[in-house]
């Protein structure tokens, strides 16, 4: 943070460090926030642990949903960020506004991508750190109806997901570069006031007008949990939409914790969901190159799945709500794969077995799925599985696998020699119990030889 503002890369490592660089920020946390998001022990009683279980329900199924960056820097296209890392007066990037004509079809090229991607779900910026609002408000003119774009987009994305199946939720920046209060609240009461009141008048709005399964905060700067009056704001997003589920952006724990560009399992019993960009910008940044193949996407897809976690990866639309050829190419693949093992991520729990450095672990009771990435050829070997192994058989095929159960390990043998999927080729493995894998009983128990043996 400098000079009283925070920068892109402050409020990444904020997200990446927790707490600790939140409070020597200057953000203070409840004490629930101070221990990684987790409330103390007691402070949530049974009834709502029931609660938020029924209202996570769909969300835990999913496993895998679209992120959609879209807003005025969409238009520029040099990254969502732009406006204060350039240092672009106000007036400056408003005439982007008048620039913004997004296609009228575009939201549903979107979820028709994100099905075929095999995504469950869906959520799009409602309003970034721009301060540009998609949805219909008289609290500005600065937003959708009342500029270039003359219409709701937000409720068109609504629509637009809904029509494909998926369940659809906003994104809402709390931060705003462009009221006049929005960095002045933090030393001047009036200002804070006003400012506050504006933000909750819009969560009150996107909870009033639309339907959503999922509410996203993000950037709770320049204030804390008590400048937000954050408790207040989810009691009534809750009493507006009871089926809900809201992420912990607002620095208060709520439904899930949320990692930014890294994979990071939280403790048992609190969900998460990594979010994660296709290239390095969340919006569309016509210079960035550096796209993510589908076999790392497919990777860290069930690596999430693993953890017990989902995974949210954004698209950006172009300007006019085109979706970059390459982001179309690299969905086009993920959901071809996903349509052959998607069983193997949907509904799918916490697994045990974690260690490999040829593939990835996803379990539904009794039953391991061993994501295959680097293909060694005719063998695959999973030390440290303490479960006995009942049957083993290519999930895509049927194709039954032998296998050589031994004290440290599990030899699945016979396979082909290349991999029957480049992405990654999953083996059904059928257990006696949960499978669970010890590593360290490898390392503590093996027998070693005699030096110069």
């Amino acid at each position: 943070m400098k000079n009283g503002r925070i920068s892109r890369r402050d409020y990444l490592a904020m997200l990446g460090t927790g707490a600790t660089a939140l409070a020597a920020s200057g953000m203070r946390l409840r004490a629930a926030d101070a221990v990684g998001g987790v409330r103390p022990p007691g402070e949530s009683s049974a009834e709502e642990r029931a609660d938020r279980e029924r209202r996570m329900k769909w969300w835990h199924a999913a496993k895998f949903g679209m992120f959609i960056h879209w807003g005025l820097y969409s238009v520029y296209g040099h990254h969502e960020w732009a406006m204060e890392e350039e240092g672009i007066p106000v007036a400056e990037y408003e005439q982007f506004a008048k620039q913004f004509h997004p296609q009228p079809d575009a939201a549903r090229a979107w979820a028709k991508l994100a099905r075929q991607a095999g995504m469950k779900y869906t959520v799009m910026t409602s309003k970034h750190h721009e301060g540009f609002c998609l949805f219909d408000t008289p609290s500005t003119n600065y937003c959708a109806p009342r500029q270039g774009p003359g219409r709701d987009l937000v409720k068109e994305f609504l629509e637009a997901a809904r029509e494909e199946g998926l369940r659809a939720g906003l994104y809402y920046s709390l931060m705003d570069w462009h009221h006049p209060d929005g960095a002045r609240c933090l030393r001047d009461e009036a200002a804070r006031r006003r400012f506050v009141d504006y933000i909750h008048g819009h969560v009150r709005e996107l909870c009033t007008n639309y339907r959503l399964d999922v509410l996203w905060y993000d950037v709770a700067w320049p204030l804390d949990a008590k400048g937000w009056e954050s408790e207040k704001m989810n009691q009534m997003v809750f009493g507006l939409q009871p089926d809900i589920i809201v992420n912990n952006r607002n620095l208060l724990p709520g439904d899930f914790s949320t990692p930014e560009q890294e994979i990071h399992a939280e403790k048992v019993g609190r969900a998460w969901e990594t979010c994660m960009t296709m290239n390095d910008s969340w919006g569309f940044q016509k210079a960035d190159d550096n796209w993510k193949t589908p076999k790392t996407i497919v990777r860290n897809l069930s690596t999430c799945a693993q953890g017990g976690g989902n995974y949210l990866l954004n698209i950006g639309p172009h300007g006019d709500g085109s979706i970059p050829e390459e982001s179309v190419h690299i969905l086009a693949a993920v959901g071809k794969w996903m349509q052959r093992y998607g069983p193997t991520i949907y509904t799918t729990e916490r697994c045990r077995v974690t260690e490999s450095v040829l593939a990835n672990f996803t379990r539904k009771g009794n039953t391991l799925y061993v994501h295959v990435y680097n293909w060694p050829g005719s063998t695959v070997a999973v030390g440290g599985l303490r479960t006995k192994v009942k049957s083993a058989r290519l999930f895509a095929t049927g194709q039954k696998v032998d296998f050589q159960q031994e004290e440290f390990r599990v030899r699945f043998t016979g396979l082909p020699e290349k991999a029957p999927d480049e992405l990654a080729t999953v083996i059904e493995v059928e257990c006696e119990g949960e499978p669970v894998q010890d590593t360290e009983w490898i390392r503590r128990e093996r027998p070693r030889r005699s030096v110069g043996i």
